[in-house]
């Protein structure tokens, strides 16, 4: 399946996209719930009964060209990322290789969807492009086994994880939070697709465009960490819930790292591709 959330007259509803259409499942089964998180949190039983409400022969659904979309979980209670995962990108940052996962959080506030706007800060001058997977959890755990860990995943997007790299790298102690998490810096979607439509994400093509211009282009095979170990890992400190968001990194190519940088400016439009998902695109406006 391929979950989504579009703004509507009544707020924002969860869907299914199928079929160059958009199937309001709370409009179709008033007992499904408005929200994907809330879906999600219902568990195989409520994806099955989503599932079939799609299928009926009525059901209230939007056209794809007339929907605004959102971000697929536009509520996660965390948003967490990690860094340097992939070696390339370590090595065009001067970073070492890490030997656990390095990590930061993003807030709700970031998170914008497909087409929505990402906006320049006035406080911030070199605004960078990350092209990742997003992993979307679909079951509370905690203490999980690494081999274990694609048992708690509901299904994956497309995240961009927008950097402020002045303030990420430039402030006292390096400020990786703050410059990771300024509004509009978390652009994911435009759809969760479920699981079973993506029987390995440690093999999909990730590409980032600028304008156009390809900027990043590798594979999650490339990853120093696999889901499995990231869930791990995160499940020893904290309990994870369903609809939890996971930014797994980037790959190289970022632009802090080119000589000369490239940084975002208004007008660009930023488009991430990855196998099997889709495509995110976000213009780019000056706040």
């Amino acid at each position: 399946m391929r979950l989504a959330t579009i703004r509507t007259q009544f707020g924002p509803r969860a869907t299914i996209y199928h079929d160059g259409r958009y199937i309001d499942l709370h409009g179709t089964d008033a007992a499904l719930p408005l929200g994907v998180r809330e879906l999600l949190e219902g568990g195989e039983a409520a994806l099955k009964a989503a599932a079939q409400a799609a299928r009926r022969e009525k059901v209230v659904a939007y056209p794809a060209d007339r929907v605004k979309l959102l971000a697929p979980v536009p509520d996660p209670r965390k948003i967490v990322c990690l860094g340097l995962n992939y070696a390339d990108h370590a090595r065009e940052g001067g970073a070492a290789i890490p030997r656990e996962p390095v990590l930061f959080s993003k807030y709700a506030t970031a998170l914008i969807g497909q087409g929505e706007a990402i906006v320049l800060p006035p406080a911030s001058q070199e605004v960078d492009y990350e092209a990742e997977l997003v992993v979307v959890v679909g079951r509370r755990g905690r203490n999980i086994r690494a081999d274990h860990g694609l048992d708690y995943v509901a299904g994956y997007t497309i995240g961009h994880d927008v950097s402020a790299r002045d303030w990420q790298l430039k402030k006292d102690g390096k400020q990786w939070m703050v410059g990771k998490t300024f509004d509009t810096f978390a652009p994911t979607g435009p759809h969760l697709v479920t699981q079973d439509e993506v029987p390995d994400p440690h093999q999909l093509a990730i590409q980032l465009r600028l304008n156009g211009e390809t900027m990043q282009d590798s594979n999650t095979r490339q990853m120093i960490f696999t889901v499995g170990q990231i869930l791990a890992y995160l499940s020893q400190v904290f309990t994870l819930e369903p609809g939890d968001l996971v930014f797994t990194g980037t790959p190289s190519g970022v632009g802090f790292a080119r000589k000369p940088p490239v940084f975002l400016k208004p007008g660009d439009v930023v488009e991430v591709e990855i196998d099997k998902l889709g495509v995110l695109g976000n213009p780019v406006v000056q706040g």
